[in-house]
């Protein structure tokens, strides 16, 4: 998705990414949608979800779902 629906938003990524540090950049002060993109390519594209799925990912990582 891009264009209007993301006019606004503001990308942040982890604290503990580094300055150097590939990672992804979440934008989550969207009404509807949280988006996500790579911080090296941030014109590459932009994943959206709703804010119900970025929730339950969150709390999947935190439950250590996707552990290997």
């Amino acid at each position: 998705m891009t264009g209007p629906a993301l006019d606004g938003a503001i990308f942040r990524k982890s604290g503990r990414s580094g300055q150097q540090a590939s990672c992804v950049e979440v934008a989550t002060n969207l009404p509807d949608v949280v988006a996500v993109r790579d911080s090296k390519n941030r014109d590459g594209g932009t994943l959206v979800f709703a804010p119900s799925e970025w929730a339950a990912f969150l709390s999947g990582v935190r439950d250590g779902a996707f552990d290997l």
